[in-house]
């Protein structure tokens, strides 16, 4: 067989001639051959330098080889006695390294169908891969979940964000909706961290208490503020394993529940009113901002009105704290940007064929994000000493003042 020697020059030439540096028929693919070639042959020289026993050279073996610029006829060097096991690339390898199982999980976690990931590896590597190869290597994604899933957590979390996001996941024969719980916290250095995945049939109050069990076993043993939806029993839920933890229920849920039962010709001027209320300074100008709109509205909207009236001691928990520290905790815009990017992954599938294959996705998302999530937030240390003259004593552990 001729073995293409790699030319500098004529790579340079085709180059300028517009041919790619790699993919199909890329231009280093001649010099990946040459270098991989060289250093199994340097590989049996080395076995043959060290073995005890009378062996040598044996004439070259072919295959096609995989890589990350094309695919290659390599010729691996073989010896006399059979005793030589390549390092470089094993028998029976047909990839050169793992880089293309890198690229398909990288593009998996961007929420590229299968068909776009084997169109871009095609393009790319000019290898044709089937569902069931890119299943597989998405799979290795499922033990690194599980262990994710189970593992320690800090003992102390200042502020974490509960919400659930639903799918469509096929189920005997027919797809049916479940609910994707989803934790984010921030730790004792301001820190986001998603704590956990949990699956249900539906979003309940007493499956958020199996979820907060979790925590609990898995280490956390307090939280000092906990930011929800309008979830009827999930402040109960969360009293049951938390019992000193402050809820802060999110005003932008409310807010939105509330605008489903006002007229639409009266919606502006119901928001105007209402952003009098949880725009206020202080808690005493919030509720006589909330007497103002129940003077205005009551008749006309009582179900809204007393929808806050009901809950306004976790609505309102976040007046007793400055600007800085309202911010991340009277709404649940944290978790729900999390949310955000699951739905970017998720957009074009309209259901999944197991648990697995949503998990797995949404987990690839997961490392995606937090890659972002290295810095604290805003005013973090700010926010800290805040909580710790709020929180007399539960920080003292774990910050140092």
């Amino acid at each position: 067989m001729t073995t293409q020697k790699f030319d500098l020059d004529s790579v340079l030439k085709a180059l300028q001639d517009g041919k790619n540096l790699t993919g199909k028929d890329g231009a280093l693919t001649p010099l990946i051959k040459q270098l991989t070639e060289a250093a199994m042959k340097a590989e049996l020289e080395n076995h043959l330098a060290e073995s005890s026993e009378p062996n040598r050279k044996n004439g070259k073996s072919t295959k096609t080889v995989k890589g990350p610029t094309g695919a290659f006829e390599l010729e691996t060097p073989r010896d006399r006695a059979g005793t030589f096991e390549p390092q470089l690339v094993k028998k029976h390898q047909t990839h050169l390294t793992e880089d293309l199982e890198r690229k398909i999980l990288a593009l998996f976690a961007l929420g590229n169908s299968y068909q776009d990931i084997r169109a871009h590896i095609a393009d790319m590597y000019d290898i044709s891969i089937s569902n069931g190869t890119i299943n597989a290597v998405t799979d290795k994604l499922l033990p690194e979940l599980q262990a994710w899933r189970e593992r320690d957590l800090e003992a102390i979390y200042p502020i974490v964000w509960l919400d659930a996001i639903h799918y469509k996941i096929k189920e005997n024969g027919r797809y049916v909706s479940k609910a994707i719980y989803t934790i984010l916290a921030l730790n004792i250095e301001g820190k986001k961290e998603l704590l956990g995945l949990y699956l249900s049939d539906q979003e309940g109050a007493h499956h958020w208490l199996s979820v907060l069990t979790d925590l609990n076993n898995r280490g956390v043993k307090d939280i000092l503020i906990a930011c929800v939806d309008g979830l009827k029993g999930f402040p109960e839920a969360i009293e049951t394993i938390y019992p000193n933890t402050e809820i802060q229920h999110c005003i932008v849920h409310q807010i939105r529940n509330s605008l489903k039962y006002v007229a639409s010709k009266n919606q502006k001027a119901f928001m105007a009113d209402l952003k009098c209320v949880y725009k206020a300074a202080t808690l005493n100008a919030a509720e006589i901002a909330l007497d103002e709109l129940e003077a205005k509205w009551g008749e006309k909207y009582p179900l809204v009105i007393k929808s806050w009236r009901c809950k306004w001691p976790t609505l309102s928990a976040y007046f007793k704290y400055p600007d800085y520290v309202r911010t991340p905790i009277y709404t649940t815009n944290a978790v729900e940007a999390v949310h955000r990017q699951f739905r970017k992954l998720t957009k074009t599938k309209g259901g999944f064929a197991n648990e697995n294959s949503l998990l797995k996705l949404l987990y690839a998302g997961i490392l995606k994000a937090q890659e972002r999530w290295t810095h604290p937030i805003q005013n973090w240390n700010l926010t800290l000493s805040q909580m710790a003259i709020h929180f007399p004593g539960r920080l003292d552990d774990y910050i140092e003042l």
